[in-house]
């Protein structure tokens, strides 16, 4: 992908300019374009893995995340492609809009796209291509979502649809309904969660606050961009935070594929004036994940996007993703919606929160705990709270990075036997340095975690109740890189080797931990030192002299005094 020379003068930290994010766009939209069916209706990508649901649905999706993609960049020429491609489509070409299905998805990127460029697409179409457009996107007005970020496509077809005065009452049914429903899932501080649960992870930014942040913005509703505005603004806060100083998002949940997606929230409070962000923190965050990705091989050498997360990888793949699935990194380009005499274009760049300073920083919707160091800008996320309906390595390990990815051996795991299993957690609260959680293990076992943190160093404790006497236990840490060094010892309860057995009644384990990317890390030892007294309170002191007791007890939770 040919970019620009790098600005180092507007932006010293990613060098990368407007100009750079025109010609990603430009780039990424020259190189799907031989892979449009006659018509261009449909964009078949190349690749083995298909989602489930099919290959006339693989190429929707091409089609509709971009022609997102297009409409972001105001591309006119682009867009009469996309006008031919839609003309085609919904002359049969396009399979209908069912309950549950995939085309529901994609009819909201359509939808979104006609209404954010009405002027240079959809009031340029034949009146019977118009109607013919709108009776296939009208079938999502009704179509059942699947109880989740699913609700808020109806919502976004039936702005674009009200708009146009297309079945105006069942338009505004489907989004007062879709907004109602997501009321379900606020649980406060800026943070969603992703249907009945606790499933938090990015889909907070590219689909929960996007949506209903840019119907209000459309629709000129002050009422409701004060209220999804202002929930947005908050989640920022946080956001922001999960962000390496290498431009890296963190590495969890699902749909990772969509890469440089995780920016779409960023722009949106700049675009929609409710963000916490500098204008020039905003451009560095941004701009520094999509140079992430660029640099490492997102884009393939036919300037498409892969199904992974760096280059080609399986590994961060679910059932529905499909060749054009990575292409929902369309919402990156949000930004380019701004004009280019925007401040958040115009300032000099400023640092990320996790260049800034060290910081611990705790998050209480999820029940997270967020560690960063500036010296490496590496960010770590303590999950005492988040896990999805089925196993999932990308929620239910304890802990996750921006260097680091979940490893088949189970990193950040309490394996008791050989069952590695974390299910039914419950969190117990974030403080000041710490998190703590509960969960169920090895058949019917219950573990209470608690990790405290203070710059790369943690302290992991685990109390093991209800296994049988003799269970073996194991504790993992960090899973290892090139560059990385990553550390556990034990402390109590383990030996060398981080196994251990449980007694006849609860059993404590504790260990030392640290990741960092520092070349020349200060020993580990000589920053904390813990002991565990005979009752069972660990006595941890940080080399600041700062002392922490901390208590865990089976079904009473932990206590943490400083």
């Amino acid at each position: 992908m040919d970019l620009p020379r790098d600005d180092r003068t507007l932006s010293p930290h990613t060098g990368y300019t407007r100009a750079h994010w025109e010609a990603a766009a430009d780039a990424l939209l020259a190189a799907v374009e031989p892979y449009a069916t006659e018509g261009r209706a449909l964009y078949h990508f190349p690749g083995d893995h298909g989602s489930w649901s099919g290959r006339l649905s693989d190429g929707l999706e091409g089609y509709a995340r971009t022609l997102l993609l297009a409409a972001f960049r105001r591309d006119e020429t682009a867009l009469q492609r996309y006008a031919d491609g839609l003309a085609a489509g919904v002359s049969g070409v396009w399979p209908r809009i069912e309950d549950r299905g995939q085309p529901l998805v994609e009819a909201a990127s359509i939808a979104l796209a006609l209404r954010l460029t009405r002027p240079l697409l959809w009031d340029r179409l034949d009146d019977r291509v118009r109607q013919r457009a709108a009776d296939w996107l009208g079938d999502a007005l009704t179509a059942e979502a699947w109880p989740c970020n699913w609700e808020l496509f109806p919502v976004t077809v039936g702005g674009f649809l009200a708009e146009i005065g297309h079945e105006t009452e069942e338009s505004r049914k489907a989004i007062d309904r879709g907004l109602e429903r997501i009321e379900d899932w606020y649980v406060g501080g800026g943070w969603y969660t992703d249907g009945d649960g606790r499933k938090y992870d990015y889909y907070n930014g590219w689909a929960m606050h996007l949506y209903p942040v840019l119907h209000a913005w459309l629709a000129q509703d002050e009422r409701l961009l004060d209220l999804y505005g202002g929930r947005l603004s908050r989640h920022l806060e946080d956001y922001a935070r999960l962000f390496g100083g290498d431009g890296a998002p963190m590495h969890q949940g699902r749909s990772l594929t969509y890469r440089f997606a995780t920016t779409a929230p960023l722009w949106l409070g700049a675009l929609t004036g409710r963000t916490p962000l500098a204008p020039g923190e905003t451009r560095r965050l941004a701009s520094g994940a999509l140079k992430y990705f660029l640099e490492r091989g997102a884009v393939n050498a036919d300037g498409l996007l892969t199904l992974g997360w760096h280059g080609p990888d399986e590994a961060v793949l679910q059932g529905y993703s499909g060749p054009a699935s990575p292409y929902w990194a369309s919402k990156g380009f949000l930004g380019l919606l701004l004009p280019a005499d925007h401040e958040v274009w115009t300032a000099a760049e400023e640092p990320a929160p996790a260049e800034r300073t060290d910081a611990v920083t705790a998050i209480a919707a999820p029940n997270w705990l967020l560690q960063s160091t500036s010296s490496d800008g590496v960010v770590r996320l303590h999950n005492h709270g988040s896990e999805d309906v089925r196993y999932d390595p990308y929620y239910t390990r304890l802990a996750y990075s921006t260097l680091t990815r979940p490893a088949p051996a189970y990193d950040n795991s309490v394996i008791l036997g050989h069952d590695p299993s974390r299910t039914d957690i419950v969190p117990l609260g974030v403080g000041e340095g710490w998190a703590a959680s509960r969960h169920s293990a090895g058949g019917g076992a219950r573990v209470t975690s608690l990790v405290l943190a203070q710059g790369a160093v943690e302290v992991r404790a685990h109390l093991v109740a209800g296994a049988e006497a003799g269970t073996p236990v194991r504790i993992t840490g960090w899973a290892c890189r090139d560059g990385v060094r990553a550390e556990i010892r034990p402390v109590a309860g383990l030996a060398n080797d981080l196994t251990g057995a449980t007694g006849d009644g609860p059993t404590l384990f504790v260990a030392l931990a640290r990741l960092t990317a520092e070349p020349d890390p200060a020993p580990l030892g000589g920053l904390v030192t813990v002991r565990v007294d005979d009752e069972g309170t660990i006595h941890v002191r940080w080399s600041d002299g700062r002392e922490i007791r901390a208590r865990l007890a089976d079904g009473d939770g932990v206590s943490v005094r400083a």
